[in-house]
């Protein structure tokens, strides 16, 4: 008689012999090193954005100092973009292949350099002259070490930090970069309260690179743990370089990834570079538009925290993804009407804030969805990929919005000096691209969790045969 019609509850017969994959899933384990690393890559990211932005918040006082225009003083933050656009295939590189501790020593290296260099630039001489070329030479060796430091997180994660924390520990290591963009605009104009503060402002972030630069080279002791944290850690990096790129390159799923986000990472810089420049035709003070850069910062920080740890739970990056995308190009429409009216400072507020919770929290998460789609490809090929676009299209982003505005002729509220502009069509345009975007993504993007399944699969090796074929399961 057939045994599936003898007993309608089937009962799964495993071998007692456990298999290779099941032997070796008892040998994960995670080491406490893994929070040290954390910590040197947190600080690295903070003490990085810190510099990329240090000039901005005092632009007047430095270019007083320095004696150069406010347009010179503006490519100490653009020299970043410049710099990062053709060198971050060679980090992304360097990265998968040589190794996460190198790169990390050699990006410490090159932030405290820069970092000292800035400082030397600025101090006082009789006759010295060529204080902004050394200053700007700092700045961009500092740009160099950020190609090293901005995509690491998610390979980090990956390689330090299992399953259940990967998204947590890609958030906090993340979201340091904001949080030193905050810093410095809170630490900047604190210091710098006249010209004569600058070198003493330089002085006050060179001296943490020493001490970071100090422990990533002494603490800083392997690229992995001795034993991997989960399964693709094993075989993190595995596909070569070029391999991988040609494999990103025939992936659609990554390709609408990399188009559509690399989009919203150009909003978010258009939003950043441009927010004090929209806000003053209104009669908002800079003060205000840094209060707002701050909450936009603040709740993105916040928001990837509860992102990160809801993720790692569920392991839903799409639905995740794709609600918050459409919530934050509802804030960028909100913001693009807000911003034209004069005397909304609490709209104002609340749609820079809704935008930095709903939209910056998600990067941690699409740079963990990034890897997800496009495993085995090295976690660095994947996130760095991304991470150029984005830089491209911010750059072609601001070029179109600033060539977008018109120049009025009389504007009584405004506090932006002697050339005001309107920026009434360049931010439709904005929210226009965003919501383009938004829709390609939420109507054309699907993957599986290659990645999670991998793991899945050593995890749970066993699989189960038709048992009315077969009367036992297979053992894999």
């Amino acid at each position: 008689m057939d045994s599936c019609s003898e007993d309608s509850t089937e009962i799964l017969t495993v071998s007692m012999h456990p298999s290779a994959e099941l032997k070796k899933l008892l040998s994960f384990k995670v080491y406490k090193r893994r929070w040290f690393v954390l910590l040197l890559l947190c600080l690295l990211n903070c003490s990085n954005a810190m510099i990329w932005i240090t000039f901005a918040p005092v632009a007047d006082q430095s270019a007083e100092y320095l004696r150069v225009t406010l347009a010179d003083i503006n490519w100490l933050s653009v020299v970043y973009m410049v710099v990062a656009i053709p060198l971050s295939f060679g980090t992304s590189w360097m990265l998968d292949t040589v190794g996460l501790r190198t790169t990390l020593i050699l990006g410490s290296w090159l932030n405290m350099l820069g970092a000292v260099m800035r400082f030397v630039g600025t101090l006082p001489g009789e006759g010295f002259r060529g204080q902004f070329a050394v200053v700007m030479a700092g700045q961009a060796v500092c740009a160099l070490a950020q190609t090293l430091i901005i995509f690491t997180p998610t390979k980090m994660a990956a390689l330090w930090f299992p399953d259940s924390q990967r998204a947590t520990a890609n958030t906090i290591a993340s979201m340091s970069n904001p949080l030193g963009i905050l810093l410095a605009n809170i630490i900047s104009p604190a210091m710098a309260t006249t010209s004569a503060r600058i070198p003493a402002l330089l002085l006050a972030y060179a001296a943490p690179t020493c001490i970071i630069c100090f422990l990533a080279t002494v603490g800083m002791r392997s690229s992995a743990p001795p034993t991997p944290p989960s399964a693709s850690a094993e075989s993190s990096g595995s596909e070569p370089f070029i391999h991988g790129l040609k494999l990103l390159l025939r992936n659609k799923a990554y390709l609408v990834l990399l188009l559509c986000f690399g989009s919203g990472m150009a909003v978010f810089t258009c939003f950043s570079t441009l927010l004090e420049q929209i806000l003053c035709v209104q009669g908002y003070t800079d003060d205000f538009a840094g209060q707002c850069g701050a909450l936009f910062i603040v709740f993105g920080i916040v928001g990837a925290g509860l992102l990160g740890l809801y993720v790692d739970k569920s392991k839903k990056f799409i639905e995740v993804t794709k609600i918050n995308f459409c919530l934050s190009t509802l804030s960028t429409v909100a913001f693009s009407v807000v911003s034209l009216m004069p005397r909304q400072k609490v709209a104002v507020a609340a749609v820079c804030s809704l935008f930095g919770f709903f939209g910056f929290s998600i990067y941690p998460v699409v740079m963990e969805l990034s890897v997800e789609c496009s495993y085995p490809v090295g976690e660095a090929t994947s996130a760095g990929l991304i991470f150029i676009s984005g830089q491209v299209q911010s750059a072609l982003y601001i070029l179109l919005l600033q060539a977008l505005t018109t120049r009025l002729a009389d504007s009584p509220l405004s506090t932006c000096g002697d050339t005001v502009l309107s920026w009434r069509v360049p931010l439709l345009v904005m929210a226009g691209l965003c919501t383009l975007s938004t829709c390609v993504f939420v109507i054309f993007f699907n993957t599986r969790y290659k990645r999670v399944e991998a793991e899945e699969q050593v995890t749970y090796g066993i699989k189960e045969n038709n048992y009315c074929g077969n009367g036992e399961a297979e053992e894999t």
